[in-house]
């Protein structure tokens, strides 16, 4: 490309991420204005009003580096270092799972069975970057948070974007689901747990291939954590306490069948805004 302007990468590059990633066209021209506000640290409305602006040398190398990554396919959150969820803006790292626009039904829904003030004990199984667990905090301040992940490098993660929120009622701890919380009680349960079969084509496709396996897979069909989480929460709710759990697109039922096997009450499952039954919950 003979010309490194705006308006000239704005147009090449989109085209090329647009083709390489299969993205419409749409997502991809966002896609390069986010990694263009990233190296010359403008906002959007700068890239629109300066269209004839041209990198220099050194914005130009560090824009191609960033753009040669993305058109190989690494999630634009990795390479912007962090993700907006819940209208908050956590940092991102392969370390975690990248927030997603359907999971703040599961914040919504928590956030409906959450007091706007007193004492309420609010448990957020397998945290990641924190973004279930920060945005329930940020919204319930009255609400003791505690979030658990397995993984210290999540955890680290989380901790910084608990510190950039200044959110002084969140603990985080390092746990396999419930093995550290030695027989502590809650009156809200929430996780986003893995639930991709282990050997799902969906795995080697897209962002996915990127983010931690840990955090995506779990068993043959799926289910093997959310299993353990439902098996075991009961002993780790307040009398009337709530479970809600993510779950894939094709899960509902069965999830919801764990649930009333397991002795849970008041069973129900809540569609996203593609019209999906995403999050499955029920009472103690």
């Amino acid at each position: 490309m003979s010309s490194v302007n705006i308006r000239a990468i704005l147009q090449h590059h989109s085209k090329q991420l647009e083709v390489a990633l299969n993205l419409d066209s749409s997502s991809a021209r966002i896609e390069v204005q986010c990694l263009l506000q990233a190296v010359l640290q403008v906002n959007r409305a700068w890239l629109f009003t300066h269209p004839e602006q041209s990198l220099d040398a050194d914005q130009h190398a560090r824009y191609m580096t960033l753009f040669e990554r993305r058109l190989r396919g690494e999630p634009i959150a990795y390479l912007l270092g962090e993700r907006e969820f819940y209208g908050l803006v956590f940092k991102v790292s392969p370390a975690t799972l990248i927030p997603r626009p359907e999971t703040e039904l599961l914040v919504e829904l928590a956030l409906q069975r959450i007091p706007q003030q007193g004492a309420f004990r609010v448990l957020d199984l397998g945290t990641g970057s924190g973004a279930i667990a920060l945005s329930i905090a940020h919204a319930r301040t009255s609400a003791e948070v505690v979030a658990v992940d397995a993984s210290a490098a999540a955890l680290e993660v989380a901790q910084f974007n608990s510190q950039r929120l200044g959110l002084a009622n969140v603990r985080l701890l390092q746990s396999d689901w419930f093995s550290a919380l030695h027989g502590e009680r809650f009156d809200i349960i929430v996780s986003n747990p893995p639930y991709i079969a282990a050997g799902d084509a969906h795995l080697e496709q897209g962002d996915v291939r990127f983010e931690p396996r840990t955090a995506l897979a779990s068993g043959a069909n799926g289910l093997e954590d959310t299993r353990r989480i439902i098996a075991q929460a009961r002993e780790h709710l307040s009398t009337n306490g709530r479970l809600l759990l993510e779950h894939g697109y094709d899960q509902a039922e069965q999830v919801r069948v764990l649930l009333q096997r397991a002795g849970f009450t008041g069973v129900f499952s809540a569609r996203d805004l593609a019209g999906i039954e995403r999050v499955s919950g029920a009472t103690r």
